[in-house]
Protein backbone atom coordinates (compact mmCIF):
# COMPACT_ATOMS: atom_id res chain seq x y z
CA UNK A 1 0.00 0.00 0.00
CA UNK A 2 1.38 3.45 -1.20
CA UNK A 3 1.96 5.77 1.96
CA UNK A 4 -1.02 8.20 2.87
CA UNK A 5 -0.07 11.63 3.89
CA UNK A 6 -3.72 13.09 4.13
CA UNK A 7 -4.11 16.54 5.57
CA UNK A 8 -6.72 19.20 6.26
CA UNK A 9 -5.51 22.43 7.75
CA UNK A 10 -7.10 25.97 8.68
CA UNK A 11 -7.43 29.13 10.90
CA UNK A 12 -10.48 29.37 12.63
CA UNK A 13 -12.22 32.80 13.24
CA UNK A 14 -11.80 31.59 17.62
CA UNK A 15 -9.12 34.16 19.64
CA UNK A 16 -6.49 31.99 20.56
CA UNK A 17 -6.38 29.48 17.77
CA UNK A 18 -3.33 29.49 15.55
CA UNK A 19 -4.34 26.60 13.53
CA UNK A 20 -6.54 23.55 13.54
CA UNK A 21 -4.48 20.95 11.80
CA UNK A 22 -6.22 16.97 10.80
CA UNK A 23 -3.63 14.64 9.41
CA UNK A 24 -3.65 10.94 8.20
CA UNK A 25 -0.39 9.28 8.27
CA UNK A 26 1.15 6.46 7.38
CA UNK A 27 4.86 6.23 7.05
CA UNK A 28 5.89 9.72 7.29
CA UNK A 29 8.14 10.74 9.74
CA UNK A 30 8.27 14.53 11.53
CA UNK A 31 12.29 15.67 11.78
CA UNK A 32 13.12 17.48 15.00
CA UNK A 33 11.57 21.14 15.21
CA UNK A 34 9.60 23.53 17.02
CA UNK A 35 6.67 25.73 17.18
CA UNK A 36 5.76 29.28 18.50
CA UNK A 37 2.72 27.60 19.75
CA UNK A 38 1.37 25.15 21.55
CA UNK A 39 0.62 21.74 20.27
CA UNK A 40 -2.74 20.09 21.74
CA UNK A 41 -2.53 16.65 20.20
CA UNK A 42 -5.21 14.27 19.98
CA UNK A 43 -4.91 10.51 18.41
CA UNK A 44 -8.00 8.96 16.52
CA UNK A 45 -6.59 6.05 15.20
CA UNK A 46 -3.03 4.41 15.64
CA UNK A 47 -0.59 6.06 17.77
CA UNK A 48 2.25 8.63 17.30
CA UNK A 49 5.84 8.59 19.07
CA UNK A 50 7.62 11.00 19.71
CA UNK A 51 10.50 12.40 21.45
CA UNK A 52 10.17 15.59 23.64
CA UNK A 53 13.38 17.35 25.86
CA UNK A 54 15.32 13.88 24.87
CA UNK A 55 12.75 11.57 26.17
CA UNK A 56 10.48 9.29 24.45
CA UNK A 57 6.54 9.64 24.35
CA UNK A 58 3.67 8.21 23.27
CA UNK A 59 -0.09 8.83 22.14
CA UNK A 60 -2.61 5.99 22.87
CA UNK A 61 -5.83 6.69 21.91
CA UNK A 62 -7.15 8.26 25.57
CA UNK A 63 -4.09 10.38 25.80
CA UNK A 64 -4.54 14.26 25.30
CA UNK A 65 -0.81 15.12 24.27
CA UNK A 66 0.25 18.65 25.28
CA UNK A 67 3.64 20.07 23.48
CA UNK A 68 4.95 23.26 24.65
CA UNK A 69 6.42 25.97 22.40
CA UNK A 70 10.18 26.60 22.20
CA UNK A 71 10.78 23.02 23.16
CA UNK A 72 12.06 20.53 20.15
CA UNK A 73 10.05 17.36 18.78
CA UNK A 74 9.57 15.02 16.20
CA UNK A 75 7.07 12.06 15.44
CA UNK A 76 6.52 9.39 13.75
CA UNK A 77 4.24 5.95 13.51
CA UNK A 78 3.93 3.64 16.38
CA UNK A 79 1.70 1.54 14.45
CA UNK A 80 2.02 -0.51 11.23
CA UNK A 81 -0.81 1.36 9.32
CA UNK A 82 -0.09 4.92 10.42
CA UNK A 83 -2.42 7.19 12.43
CA UNK A 84 -4.63 9.50 12.41
CA UNK A 85 -4.27 12.85 14.71
CA UNK A 86 -6.40 16.07 15.46
CA UNK A 87 -4.14 19.30 16.57
CA UNK A 88 -4.84 22.57 18.13
CA UNK A 89 -2.02 25.04 17.70
CA UNK A 90 -2.81 27.95 20.38
CA UNK A 91 -1.10 30.76 21.47
CA UNK A 92 0.18 32.14 24.81
CA UNK A 93 -3.57 33.83 25.13
CA UNK A 94 -4.45 30.30 26.71
CA UNK A 95 -1.73 28.82 28.09
CA UNK A 96 1.13 31.02 29.57
CA UNK A 97 4.86 30.42 28.97
CA UNK A 98 5.32 29.78 32.66
CA UNK A 99 3.52 26.17 31.91
CA UNK A 100 6.24 25.18 29.74
CA UNK A 101 8.20 23.38 32.55
CA UNK A 102 5.30 21.62 33.80
CA UNK A 103 4.37 20.28 30.31
CA UNK A 104 8.16 19.38 29.76
CA UNK A 105 7.76 16.86 32.27
CA UNK A 106 3.95 15.49 31.49
CA UNK A 107 3.69 16.22 27.97
CA UNK A 108 0.86 13.17 27.98
CA UNK A 109 -2.60 13.45 30.16
CA UNK A 110 -4.81 10.62 30.36
CA UNK A 111 -7.81 12.31 31.42
CA UNK A 112 -10.94 11.02 29.63
CA UNK A 113 -12.91 14.81 30.26
CA UNK A 114 -10.39 16.39 28.54
CA UNK A 115 -9.92 14.17 25.58
CA UNK A 116 -13.71 14.26 24.98
CA UNK A 117 -13.91 18.39 25.26
CA UNK A 118 -10.96 18.21 22.79
CA UNK A 119 -13.07 16.14 20.44
CA UNK A 120 -15.53 18.59 21.00
CA UNK A 121 -14.11 21.65 20.24
CA UNK A 122 -12.78 20.06 17.31
CA UNK A 123 -16.02 18.95 15.89
CA UNK A 124 -17.30 22.50 16.46
CA UNK A 125 -14.70 24.05 14.83
CA UNK A 126 -15.58 22.04 11.51
CA UNK A 127 -18.64 23.88 11.75
CA UNK A 128 -19.13 27.30 10.42
CA UNK A 129 -21.01 29.48 12.85
CA UNK A 130 -20.33 27.62 16.01
CA UNK A 131 -17.84 29.44 16.68
CA UNK A 132 -19.04 30.53 20.15
CA UNK A 133 -19.96 27.17 20.96
CA UNK A 134 -15.98 26.76 20.30
CA UNK A 135 -14.45 29.76 22.37
CA UNK A 136 -16.43 28.57 25.05
CA UNK A 137 -15.49 24.79 25.04
CA UNK A 138 -11.89 26.21 24.34
CA UNK A 139 -11.56 28.14 27.68
CA UNK A 140 -12.55 25.02 29.86
CA UNK A 141 -10.04 23.10 28.12
CA UNK A 142 -7.59 25.87 29.28
CA UNK A 143 -8.83 25.54 32.94
CA UNK A 144 -8.53 22.12 33.14
CA UNK A 145 -5.02 22.24 31.50
CA UNK A 146 -3.93 24.83 34.29
CA UNK A 147 -5.21 22.46 37.07
CA UNK A 148 -3.93 19.20 35.10
CA UNK A 149 -0.14 21.23 35.06
CA UNK A 150 -0.41 23.41 38.54
CA UNK A 151 -2.54 20.53 40.35
CA UNK A 152 -1.49 22.52 43.41
CA UNK A 153 -3.82 25.55 42.16
CA UNK A 154 -7.01 24.29 41.79
CA UNK A 155 -9.53 26.28 43.97
CA UNK A 156 -12.05 23.57 43.53
CA UNK A 157 -15.99 23.78 42.51
CA UNK A 158 -16.27 27.56 41.59
CA UNK A 159 -19.20 29.60 43.63
CA UNK A 160 -22.84 30.20 41.85
CA UNK A 161 -22.63 33.90 40.30
CA UNK A 162 -26.21 34.73 39.56
CA UNK A 163 -26.10 38.34 38.65
CA UNK A 164 -23.08 37.44 36.60
CA UNK A 165 -24.98 34.60 34.78
CA UNK A 166 -28.41 36.87 34.76
CA UNK A 167 -26.12 40.21 32.90
CA UNK A 168 -24.94 37.25 30.05
CA UNK A 169 -28.28 36.04 29.55
CA UNK A 170 -28.79 40.07 28.58
CA UNK A 171 -26.41 40.29 26.41
CA UNK A 172 -27.55 37.34 24.65
CA UNK A 173 -31.46 38.47 24.62
CA UNK A 174 -29.38 41.53 23.07
CA UNK A 175 -27.72 40.06 20.04
CA UNK A 176 -29.39 37.01 18.97
CA UNK A 177 -29.01 38.01 15.45
CA UNK A 178 -25.36 39.92 15.43
CA UNK A 179 -24.01 37.50 17.90
CA UNK A 180 -21.59 37.50 20.51
CA UNK A 181 -18.13 36.51 21.11
CA UNK A 182 -16.46 35.17 23.94
CA UNK A 183 -13.83 38.04 24.31
CA UNK A 184 -17.19 40.54 23.24
CA UNK A 185 -18.75 38.88 26.65
CA UNK A 186 -16.02 39.33 29.00
CA UNK A 187 -15.37 43.45 27.90
CA UNK A 188 -18.87 43.73 28.98
CA UNK A 189 -19.05 41.70 31.75
CA UNK A 190 -15.78 41.77 33.26
CA UNK A 191 -14.70 38.15 34.44
CA UNK A 192 -12.22 35.18 33.32
CA UNK A 193 -13.79 33.28 30.32
CA UNK A 194 -13.87 29.82 32.49
CA UNK A 195 -16.01 31.44 35.10
CA UNK A 196 -18.30 33.21 32.90
CA UNK A 197 -19.47 30.39 31.20
CA UNK A 198 -19.90 27.96 34.55
CA UNK A 199 -21.86 30.70 35.94
CA UNK A 200 -24.40 30.66 33.38
CA UNK A 201 -24.35 27.32 32.79
CA UNK A 202 -24.39 26.86 36.34
CA UNK A 203 -27.47 29.22 36.75
CA UNK A 204 -29.49 27.92 34.01
CA UNK A 205 -28.60 24.68 33.12
CA UNK A 206 -27.46 25.30 29.46
CA UNK A 207 -23.98 27.39 28.00
CA UNK A 208 -24.02 30.01 26.38
CA UNK A 209 -24.08 28.78 23.00
CA UNK A 210 -26.67 26.00 23.56
CA UNK A 211 -28.98 29.29 24.59
CA UNK A 212 -28.02 31.31 22.07
CA UNK A 213 -29.22 28.98 19.19
CA UNK A 214 -32.36 28.52 21.11
CA UNK A 215 -33.14 31.92 20.64
CA UNK A 216 -32.78 31.77 16.83
CA UNK A 217 -34.23 29.08 16.50
CA UNK A 218 -36.97 30.31 18.27
CA UNK A 219 -37.58 33.52 16.03
CA UNK A 220 -37.00 31.05 13.10
CA UNK A 221 -39.72 28.74 14.07
CA UNK A 222 -42.04 32.24 14.05
CA UNK A 223 -40.62 32.88 10.69
CA UNK A 224 -40.83 29.68 8.84
CA UNK A 225 -44.83 29.36 9.94
CA UNK A 226 -45.04 33.20 8.18
CA UNK A 227 -44.27 31.29 4.59
CA UNK A 228 -40.76 32.61 4.65
CA UNK A 229 -38.42 30.58 3.36
CA UNK A 230 -35.74 28.78 4.91
CA UNK A 231 -32.51 30.23 2.92
CA UNK A 232 -33.99 33.91 4.24
CA UNK A 233 -35.00 32.61 7.79
CA UNK A 234 -31.23 31.62 8.22
CA UNK A 235 -30.00 35.38 7.28
CA UNK A 236 -32.51 36.88 9.38
CA UNK A 237 -32.02 34.98 12.96
CA UNK A 238 -28.09 35.18 12.87
CA UNK A 239 -27.56 31.29 11.21
CA UNK A 240 -24.01 31.31 8.76
CA UNK A 241 -26.39 29.70 5.93
CA UNK A 242 -29.17 27.47 5.51
CA UNK A 243 -27.38 24.33 6.42
CA UNK A 244 -26.34 25.75 9.74
CA UNK A 245 -29.81 26.29 10.44
CA UNK A 246 -30.67 23.30 9.14
CA UNK A 247 -28.27 21.17 11.69
CA UNK A 248 -29.41 23.17 14.90
CA UNK A 249 -33.03 23.03 13.42
CA UNK A 250 -33.43 19.28 12.64
CA UNK A 251 -31.32 18.78 16.63
CA UNK A 252 -33.75 20.85 18.74
CA UNK A 253 -36.94 20.48 16.44
CA UNK A 254 -36.68 17.10 14.84
CA UNK A 255 -37.38 17.90 11.54
CA UNK A 256 -36.06 19.98 8.96
CA UNK A 257 -36.92 23.95 8.40
CA UNK A 258 -38.54 22.64 5.32
CA UNK A 259 -40.42 19.98 6.35
CA UNK A 260 -41.32 22.11 9.62
CA UNK A 261 -42.87 25.12 7.20
CA UNK A 262 -44.85 22.97 5.21
CA UNK A 263 -46.46 21.27 7.99
CA UNK A 264 -47.75 24.61 9.03
CA UNK A 265 -49.10 24.61 5.13
CA UNK A 266 -50.80 21.23 5.65
CA UNK A 267 -52.44 22.69 8.62
CA UNK A 268 -53.94 25.53 7.02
Amino acid sequence: MAPQRNVSAWRPRVPGVVEVFHAHYTEYAYPMHVHEAWTLLIVDDGAVRYDLDRHEHGTPHDTVSLLPPHVPHNGSPATPHGFRKRVLYLDATLLGEDLIGAAVDGPDLRDPVLRRRVGQVHAALTRPGDELEAESRLTLIGERLRERLRPGDHRGSPHPDPALARRLRELLDERVVQGLTLDEATALVPAHPAHLVRAFSTAYGIAPHQYLMSRRIERARRLLLSGRAPAEVATETGFYDQAHLTRHFKRLVGVTPGRYRDSSRRSS
